[in-house]
């Protein structure tokens, strides 16, 4: 029975994760969806770029805790339910892939920074804040957010292996990581060519990025033809 439990377990992982709530958020606040401007990319960041700094931050916090939630709740059951790290690692992995493939928006969903950072709270808090110090202090230097995203996505599991002992909670991290790597994939080529958008700078458009290759229209609002 403990494999069954295990089983729901992730799969309420899954579906807490599949919660898209940069499309949530914007809709009780009155935005354009987000997969229809700047990065085409459902999470805060993207949300940000509508002008809407309290909906972008609810976003970012609700994320945040569809990772943390679920790693916590299957915590605290453990004892009830006899579930090992190996079960603990996959409902953290489960909540970040409902976000990456969230079940209830067409499997269109975000990048998983938010989510992924809430799942290493759960695992340990001290793990969690190393990542986010580095998340910060990359971003400080670099004003980068994706920059700062692959950075601490690639340093988090060697924090868990040199830090902590090699555990199922370390395969679950690398696998994150890999996978947040691996969204960042256009983001990372913007960066090769310096045309990525910097901290603070609204994104341009498509249309208008390709219109105007400088960088003159940097303000240019995001979301201009999509009402």
């Amino acid at each position: 029975m403990p494999v069954v439990y295990s089983l729901v377990a992730i799969l309420v992982a899954y579906l807490i994760g599949s919660l898209s709530f940069a499309v949530i958020v914007s809709r009780l606040f009155g935005l354009a969806d987000p997969r229809s401007y700047g990065s085409k990319n459902p999470g805060a960041t993207n949300v940000l770029r509508s002008g809407h700094r309290a909906a972008a931050v609810l976003t970012l916090v609700l994320d945040a805790l569809k990772g943390y939630g679920p790693v916590m709740l299957a915590l605290w059951l453990s004892p009830r339910f006899g579930f090992g790290e190996m079960t603990i690692g996959l409902v953290g992995l489960a909540a970040f892939l409902g976000h990456l493939w969230p079940v209830f928006f067409r499997f269109e969903g975000g990048k998983g920074v938010a989510t992924a950072a809430g799942v290493l709270m759960g695992f340990n808090p001290w793990l969690g804040a190393a990542t986010l110090l580095t998340w910060v202090i990359i971003a400080a230097f670099f004003r980068y957010s994706s920059l700062a995203s692959i950075t601490a996505a690639l340093f988090a599991p060697f924090y868990q292996l040199l830090i902590w002992e090699p555990s199922p909670l370390a395969l679950a991290i690398s696998v994150m990581s890999l996978l947040l790597v691996w969204r960042h994939s256009a983001n990372i080529r913007k960066l090769l060519a310096g045309t990525e958008s910097r901290l603070g700078h609204k994104a341009q458009p498509p249309a208008a990025a390709a219109a105007h290759p400088h960088h003159g229209h940097g303000h240019h609002h995001p979301k201009k033809g999509h009402h």
